[in-house]
């Protein structure tokens, strides 16, 4: 059921009494006011009702023959709020009826408007509350989202509740954290969660990016191609490591995103666009925005909400419960069994820093696996990537391949992705670079 239809639903109400006109006389009050009423005459069987019926409130008598309603404060089972109404109530008993976890309690005589009042403000707070859960549900369930929120620190339980919070808004969100914290993750969670989530949710690397084919890839070509605005039409658009932008690729999108409207090339009318921006950075912006690098106008139309990704060193508590994760993950896709760690394996696992964070933890994590597999291992060896002998070149040209793999590979992660910049690191063309990448095989996005 949608949040509209759950809003537009009108409200249940189980009602508890052992009084057959009191029962009736409630109901009326209740359905003249736009509620739904199911009747009981006593506490034996409202377990069964709240399963079938799924009230959103629980008005119950507190002395009746065949039980109290203060019995169902201590259900084993999660029930609605509870409001409860006596004849002979007291100050003792209301006392210990909001202890035990009463939402009101109320003596009769009661102001009817007054009832309903604390009935809808009852009924309210569950269907938040229910509302709450089932995003939360739905956030656990997405694809690959646990390799990012799977933890129990407090800084992790902030990054949930953001992503729910944020996910329901249209601001742009601006997401930082160093590489390897899971940006592009949350940014496709913060997508999934919102009412944007049927429609098209596009990437871009910005350090990909260069001055010259910046237009024909994101504005498009009139009558040729869609650039990524036009892609992302009606849903979400996320850019990644936005620090690298030029200043002139800066100026354009500024435009882009104030007016919210683009001009393809070879056109003279813009076109309107209705994206979400979701941007991300591993690099400080404030001081980007202070060095001269980074457009502060631009900073502001990106950040109007911000989420930082905690790293893995900051959450030690978690790196532990990650690690086995990660391990149960891996053993069942290469059908083994899994790696028990000993405490020389959990206590190598606290001292690292983790620089690559969640990311190079499943790494370590997978290559523990294959050690495993092949009957020996352990966390040390599986961090130092050349003492796993499953990688071992056999030949020459394979010995060649593989380190230019490991040198391309770190030199992309140190200049965070600009490529110009690692051609220079590396000595070679740009042309070459790009050449050696494909033909090693090298996927850049999982490296940043």
């Amino acid at each position: 059921m949608s949040e509209a239809e759950q809003k537009r639903r009108p409200f249940r109400a189980l009602v508890i009494d052992d009084d057959k006109e009191m029962r009736l006389s409630l109901a009326h009050l209740l359905e003249a006011a736009g509620w739904r009423c199911e009747l009981l005459s006593g506490p034996p069987q409202v377990e069964q009702k709240i399963n079938q019926w799924q009230p959103d409130v629980i008005l119950s008598d507190v002395r009746m023959p065949n039980g109290s309603g203060l019995d169902l404060l201590h259900l084993d089972q999660q029930t609605p709020p509870i409001v409860l109404i006596s004849a002979h109530g007291d100050i003792p008993m209301a006392v210990e009826a909001m202890r035990a976890g009463a939402y009101s309690f109320l003596e009769k005589p009661f102001d009817p408007q007054r009832l309903l009042r604390i009935l809808n403000n009852a009924a309210e707070r569950h269907r938040l509350t229910q509302n709450t859960q089932r995003l939360q549900e739905r956030l656990a369930k997405l694809s690959g989202i646990d390799r990012v929120l799977l933890g129990q620190s407090p800084q992790l339980q902030t990054v949930r509740e953001q992503i729910i919070d944020f996910s329901s808004t249209p601001a742009p969100v601006l997401i930082s954290g160093e590489t390897g914290t899971g940006k592009e993750l949350v940014a496709r969670a913060i997508h999934d969660l919102s009412d944007r989530a049927d429609q098209p949710f596009i990437a871009m690397n910005c350090a990909t990016f260069e001055a010259s084919s910046f237009e024909r890839m994101v504005f498009g070509v009139q009558n040729e191609s869609l650039g990524t605005f036009m892609q992302a039409e009606g849903g979400t658009l996320f850019l990644d490591e936005v620090a690298s932008l030029s200043p002139d690729i800066q100026a354009k999108l500024l435009r882009a995103i104030e007016h919210r409207e683009i001009t393809p090339i070879g056109s003279d009318k813009p076109q309107s666009v209705d994206v979400r921006i979701v941007s991300a950075s591993n690099e400080n912006l404030d001081d980007a925005i202070a060095a001269g690098r980074f457009r502060e106008d631009l900073f502001y139309r990106l950040s109007t909400v911000v989420i930082d990704l905690p790293n893995l060193r900051s959450r030690r508590d978690d790196i532990v419960l990650l690690m086995q994760h990660f391990l149960a993950h891996y053993a069942a896709l290469y059908e083994t069994t899994v790696p028990e760690l000993d405490a020389e394996e959990i206590a190598t696992l606290l001292a690292h820093d983790w620089p690559g964070n969640v990311r190079e933890l499943r790494n370590v994590a997978e290559r523990r696996v294959l050690s495993a597999r092949r009957g020996g291992g352990s966390i040390s060896t599986s961090m130092r990537l050349e003492n796993d002998m499953g990688n071992v070149p056999e030949t020459l040209r394979e010995a060649v391949a593989s380190f230019e793999r490991s040198l391309i590979a770190k030199a992309i992660q140190t200049h965070q992705g600009r490529m110009d910049a690692v051609a220079e690191a590396l000595g070679i063309g740009r042309r070459t670079l790009n050449e050696k990448i494909v033909k090693l095989n090298l996927d850049k996005s999982e490296l940043l």
